[in-house]
């Protein structure tokens, strides 16, 4: 094995016994997510379905003359008739209730009309009796039971408001002038408002779904299917769902007030891996859509394939997200979303405080959803546009991300340990080839500046990856740049493990959990602040450490020289720069560069002054001192293409082997120079006996 496979190798291993020591960590969190029965993606031989216009096959409404009458009245002339028409004939032959419609369609092909009203279902809505009320299956983490297909049909209810099970082209539309006219409420009593699952090419249109447990519209294992104009609001979890599906398209969709995201196109069809930026097609189209005031706009674990544009993701915690972090979703790790000319701004929501204070410990009836309330499931960075949690060959292009109080775009490896993959060729699987290139990036469409307080945070993991040149404040300093054709890049790096005190940082913030109301005391996500902080405690110990060696180094070893002196000056204001910088980690400044500058200049001077005592432990010295001005190099000028860690690593383990071989230095007396033994005295020659004598 050559020298540069060896050193790879290594380092692959070490990294992964670095991410390691996360698991715990991440492990309780994680299991929050999504969770559900085995499920293939479908083998895409489906196409996306069209509307189909024309009288409707099926009506449902209610019986309400003199309500429907009110509901209707400011209609247009024109669709105020229709809705009339089709109230007379509804009366006559048609369904009062949605799962009744849909329990009655006994073809592909049959359309479903909703005449306005609100429709709570209550045939579906009562818990389950008999033997739906003891089923046999695992729970998930959050404590709903996980069944399988054969049970979702022998028991439609036990987690569905309206169940459509293995319907072929079926559509369902409201008849209302907007979305708001049909409203299908599960009042927190269901899992889901409506569950369309194996059903190929269902059509969605013109109605609102809300207030769930878990999702208002989930789509699960569908090759074909449209959610068109319908608006989904006060999950605890989603506003809609699509799960291992294909040839899907939202379009002209609106979501608010959900715990996780209002769109979640999650193991979306991974119809794409193997290819680099240019792609046969997308599995998932979503377009023309607004998600607001939910934990996040929009996320996909395994959205792999989705082309996301023109849409705004605006008053979130988080614009929106794809991560490859959970476990049990088919086509991990995530790759080619494709994001562009979106508008991605003012995502600076933070909800946390309804877990700090109680709020979402109680029943999902009693929170205050409809009043803004909004109970976050999982871990994230608040004030961020476009989170990327492991991801690769995605596209983030032309979009608008400003007003962000964090950062526009923020990339982070996850290792595959986290998805439950052991293989160790795996754990450095993400995150490679995102290309975030000719986005506008604190700028409003109108040419306003609206700054992000960061446009780039970055863990300095992974190959490939690159960011347009004018991007303003990022961390780290400088970043490899993308050329103009998409796969050129100037200055690529190829690293198998982000920054350490990145790591630390990453690791500590995941330790959430909503149930528990545990919140990560050292993470600012959650509200730490300066010495809180963990990135601040461990600079502050760090520095203490350094400041009592290195003291006690000077003080035994080097007090009188001018050299030593002079250096230990610059190490404690590197030091004292070095915590000052860290407080600062959410605005980008030259302190930390600085900081590095001071102690490489410390470090290389002392070991010079020890060079004529102690002259291995010297040239360590120096070599340390070199490792951490490399460093400055590399976070604040051009980072180092060729190397598989960032010299911050090197100079962590050859700190940790310093501050060891200080300590027994400075305990050690050196002896003084022994003199050489002093010659006897030579006796004076005899005198004359006369002299004597006189």
């Amino acid at each position: 094995m050559s020298w540069t496979s060896w050193t790879r190798r290594f380092v692959s291993v070490l990294s992964v016994v670095l991410v390691a020591l996360a698991a715990a960590l991440f492990t309780a969190p994680l299991a929050q997510a999504h969770e559900e029965r085995p499920v293939t993606l479908p083998d895409g031989t489906g196409s996306v379905p069209e509307l189909r216009t024309g009288e409707p096959d099926l009506l449902v409404c209610k019986t309400d003359r003199a309500d429907f009458e009110r509901r209707i009245s400011g209609f247009p002339a024109a669709l105020k008739a229709r809705n009339l028409a089709l109230f007379e004939r509804c009366t006559r032959t048609g369904h009062r209730h949605l799962q009744q419609a849909v329990d009655a369609v006994d073809r592909p092909g049959l359309t479903i009309a909703v005449l306005p009203g609100l429709y709570e279902e209550e045939p579906s809505l009562p818990p389950p009796t008999g033997a739906c009320a003891g089923l046999k299956a695992r729970k998930s983490a959050l404590g709903y039971q996980i069944l399988s297909y054969a049970q979702q049909r022998q028991c439609p209810h036990n987690q569905n408001l309206v169940a459509i099970l293995g319907k072929k082209n079926l559509q369902i539309e409201g008849t209302g002038a907007s979305r708001l006219d049909v409203v299908i409420d599960a009042k927190y009593q269901k899992l889901n408002a409506i569950r369309a699952d194996g059903s190929d090419g269902v059509y969605f249109r013109n109605f609102t779904a809300q207030r769930t447990t878990f999702n208002s519209l989930y789509v699960l294992a569908a090759d074909g299917f449209v959610i068109d104009d319908v608006l989904t609001r006060w999950n605890d979890e989603y506003g809609f769902l699509t799960f291992a599906s294909d040839h899907g398209l939202y379009k002209n969709c609106e979501s608010y007030g959900n715990g996780d995201s209002g769109i979640y196109p999650g193991s979306a069809s991974n119809i794409n891996d193997g290819y680099g930026y240019d792609v046969p097609r997308h599995s998932i189209e979503i377009t023309g859509c607004r998600s607001h005031h939910n934990m996040v706009g929009y996320s996909g674990t395994a959205g792999d394939s989705v082309w996301v544009h023109d849409n705004e993701f605006d008053h979130n915690m988080g614009g929106a997200s794809m991560d490859s972090a959970f476990p049990g979703h088919p086509g991990l790790p995530q790759n080619h979303a494709r994001f562009e000319r979106n508008l991605i701004h003012d995502n600076n929501q933070n909800y946390y405080p309804n877990v700090a204070d109680g709020t979402c410990a109680k029943p999902p009836v009693d929170r205050g959803y409809e009043q803004g309330v909004v109970c976050p499931q999982i871990s994230m960075p608040p004030g961020t546009g476009i989170i990327t949690a492991g991801g690769n060959w995605n596209l983030y292009e032309n979009n608008w991300v400003y007003g962000h109080q964090r950062a526009a775009f923020f990339l982070s490896a996850v290792p595959a340990f986290i998805r439950g993959e052991s293989a160790w060729g795996k754990q450095t699987d993400t995150s490679h080839h995102n290309r975030y290139a000719g986005n506008h990036l604190g700028v409003d469409k109108a040419g306003h500046a609206r700054p992000n307080r960061t446009d780039v945070w970055w863990d300095g993991q992974g190959g490939g990856n690159c960011w347009q040149s004018d991007a303003g404040p990022t961390t780290p300093g400088s970043l490899p740049a993308c050329g103009t054709r998409r796969g050129d890049v100037s200055g690529s790096t190829d690293r198998l493990v982000g920054e350490p005190v990145k790591l630390a940082q990453l690791l500590v913030c995941a330790d959430y959990n909503v149930q528990a109301r545990r919140l990560p005391a050292g993470c600012d996500w959650y509200g730490a602040r300066g010495l809180q902080r963990v990135e601040t405690q461990l600079a502050l110990a760090g520095a203490l450490v350094l400041a009592l060696v290195g003291g006690a180094l000077w003080w035994r070893r080097l007090r009188g020289n001018r050299l030593a002196g002079a250096a230990a000056l610059l190490g404690l204001a590197g030091l004292a720069l070095d915590v000052a910088g860290s407080t600062l980690a959410l605005t980008p400044t030259v302190l930390p560069s600085v900081a590095l500058l001071l102690m490489g200049a410390w470090w290389t001077l002392t070991g010079l002054a020890l060079r004529p005592t102690r002259p291995v432990f010297a040239w360590t010295t120096v070599a340390l001192g070199a490792l951490t001005l490399l460093d400055a190099f590399d976070k604040a000028v051009l980072m180092l293409p060729g190397i598989p860690v960032s010299p911050a690593w090197l100079r962590l383990l050859l700190g940790i082997v310093w501050v060891l071989w200080a300590v027994t230095a400075a305990g050690t007396r050196t002896p003084r120079p022994t003199e050489p033994p002093a010659e006897p005295p030579t006796e004076p020659p005899a005198a004359h006996p006369e002299e004597a004598t006189a």
